[in-house]
């Protein structure tokens, strides 16, 4: 069992949240903790982003405790009716819902206790502090303790995932899949690419501190954008090989092997960008290679213009085949692209450009 970071954090943050509020005399500690857990984001960015609204939550879930409280009562009716309220209060001010939970434990734990009429604020107040404890702890752990290392993990997601699209393509190029374990694996890889969405979306939020770093990571959002772009285009390829595999087979031997050689040169070009980015190989295409991409397209190109040239096909069949063709040649084009970027990265700004991947073991 492998414990991550965020696991790691929401421990510490339970027991820095438990220690200062016995420290502070504060009981029962363990709200506070409870707190904690909901407030761990996963940035620092995030973490700035968030408190001021879990603050603000927390406000709002207390100041309406009190009020029904005094006013209503303490029967469980009047507390559902408090959550309600609480909740419709934060939509309507546009708070993250994130800040939500904190705002519920908050009437919870001071309507739940009808013992307390008798010193009621000053109960409240008690239990507030202890929540506030709980998210000034979580905040302070997010943003000292084990910050994320998105980059590292953005592109072994991406190249992960590559490399998994790219084994299903060259098997289907070569008619040798599993209809049902390639329909059974397609959901699998749409839920990847919108982790890696995800993923992008949290590297982008990393705040960096110094100009030279500013600028670095600048180059690097748009280097991971093109290398999430060339993904879903491969992925794309993968689906559109799938919906007309029936009409490939279908097609003149020759235009089988055109497609499925500039696929397997496509890929090979996609696999060693990756590795080109983190230092695998010094070259992204070998003059070889190049020669085989370049004059490939062209070869498929023109096959495909005289299979209905020719009549070697209907067409109906030609206009099935067209969307193939044509992903396969944006393709290539989206790698072209993304060579040139990650060469311009190296070749440019070298002292600023630094690549600090790491293997995922390490």
């Amino acid at each position: 069992m492998k414990l991550g970071a965020r696991i790691f954090k929401t421990g510490l943050a339970i027991v820095i949240a438990i220690y200062i509020s016995t420290w502070a005399g504060l009981e029962p500690a363990f709200f506070a903790a409870i707190s904690a857990t909901f407030a761990i984001q996963p940035s620092v960015f995030r973490s700035y982003q968030t408190i001021l609204e879990q603050i603000q939550a927390n406000i709002i879930g207390a100041g309406l405790a009190i009020v029904f409280a005094l006013t209503f009562g303490f029967e469980p009716v009047i507390i559902g009716v408090t959550v309600m309220v609480t909740i419709a209060i934060i939509l309507k001010i546009k708070l993250d819902a994130s800040s939500i939970p904190i705002a519920l434990v908050t009437v919870i734990i001071i309507m739940g206790n009808p013992a307390s009429q008798t010193n009621f604020l000053i109960f409240a107040g008690e239990r507030f502090l202890l929540i506030l404890l709980g998210v000034l702890s979580a905040f302070i752990v997010n943003l000292i303790f084990l910050p994320p290392k998105y980059e590292t993990k953005l592109y072994h997601k991406i190249s992960d995932h590559t490399v998994d699209v790219i084994r299903w393509i060259r098997l289907k190029t070569r008619f040798e899949t599993n209809h049902y374990s390639l329909k059974k694996d397609l959901p699998v890889l749409n839920e990847a690419s919108l982790k890696i969405d995800n993923l992008f979306a949290l590297y982008k939020e990393e705040r960096t501190y110094f100009l030279k770093s500013k600028w670095s990571k600048a180059r690097k959002i748009v280097l991971f954008k093109e290398m999430i772009s060339a993904h879903r285009k491969a992925l794309s390829i993968l689906k559109t090989l799938d919906k007309h595999e029936h009409q490939l087979q279908g097609m003149p031997e020759d235009m089988q092997m055109f497609i499925q050689r500039q696929l397997d040169h496509l890929t090979e070009y996609h696999d060693r960008i990756l590795m080109r980015y983190v230092g695998k190989v010094n070259v992204q295409l070998t003059d070889r290679m190049e020669e085989e991409v370049e004059s490939g397209e062209n070869r498929l190109t023109d096959s495909f213009m005289d299979l209905y040239d020719k009549q070697y096909v209907t067409r109906d069949e030609w206009l099935h085949l067209l969307p193939v063709v044509s992903h396969i040649v944006e393709y290539n084009e989206q790698l072209d692209h993304l060579a040139t970027l990650v060469e311009s990265f190296f070749n440019y700004h070298q002292k600023e450009n630094i690549v600090t991947i790491k293997d995922p073991e390490e």
